[in-house]
């Protein structure tokens, strides 16, 4: 199982979706998607993006848990 750690994530960096949409200059309903975990697939552009903007790790986005 893939865990999204992204709203967390948000919360500690004290963001929000808006200020991740001016960074990143991704689509507001794509970063919706992530806050919201509805995601199912993540293109690696967005990811980097991500990344570069919450200057993180893939690891501190998305973390695999085994069932």
């Amino acid at each position: 199982m893939i865990k999204n750690n992204f709203a967390k994530l948000l919360g500690e960096k004290r963001l929000d979706r808006r200020d991740i949409v001016k960074i990143t200059g991704l689509d507001n309903h794509t970063v919706l998607k992530l806050y919201k975990a509805e995601t199912t697939r993540i293109d690696f552009e967005t990811l980097n993006k991500l990344c570069f903007a919450l200057d993180c790790n893939t690891n501190d986005i998305l973390k695999y848990i085994p069932d």
